[in-house]
This record gives structure tokens, sequence and C-alpha cells, in this order.
């Protein structure tokens, strides 16, 4: 059995996400939060709160132990990008793409 959790269109470039999201993939759910709460990158506040969510659906929905889960997936897929535009120098313009991520999260329990 295993618990999922999804957030969408979270406004961090999908590239930093996944510095975060490899430092935890394959750990236990107690010491990913461990790293989760003393990585300073500012995608690990969304991680967190997204990995809690997974936990809360594996408690919830699937009657899991907590203490047994491990995160067996955790993957950041691109989202829509923003277009923007910013005046450069002659009249010309830049574009300035905002990106956005889908970041994923798979709980499973360990056996035995």
């Amino acid at each position: 059995m295993e618990a999922k959790a999804v957030a969408r269109h979270i406004r961090i470039a999908p590239r930093k996400v996944r510095q975060v999201i490899d430092l935890i993939r394959g750990k236990d759910v107690g010491e990913a939060e461990a790293i989760l709460q003393f990585v300073p990158n500012r995608a690990a506040k969304p991680v967190y709160k997204l990995l809690r969510s997974a936990v809360a659906n594996a408690e919830q929905n699937h009657q899991m132990d907590t203490d047994s889960l491990y995160i067996s997936a955790a993957y950041v897929d691109e989202g829509p990008i923003l277009k923007r535009f910013r005046p450069r120098a002659h009249g010309r313009a830049d574009r300035i793409d905002k990106r956005l991520s889908h970041i994923t999260v798979v709980l499973k329990e360990r056996e035995g």
C-alpha cells in the first residue's frame, strides 16, 4: 500500500526544488522531516508541508503505521511558465520566465 500527496503550481523553479527532493528520497519520514527543517533552502518549506500531508493521508486514508513509513518516490515536474517582460536599452525587451513546479511524494510502509 502506498500513500501519495501532490502539490501543484508551487512558485519555485523545479531545478531548485529537485535539490531539496534529492536529499530526502529513500529516507524514513522522521529523518526526512529533520533534514527539511534545517535545510536553508526556500524550497524546503513547501516540501516539508507536502511530506506532512502525505503522512496524514497514509494515516487517515490507508491506516498505515506512521513510524514505519519511508519515502519510496519523490519527484518534481515542471508546471506552466509565467512569461513576463522587462524593458531594456534601445527600446528592446527581455523575457523573464517564472517557472512553477508540481511536487509529488509517495510513501510506503517498511516490511517487518
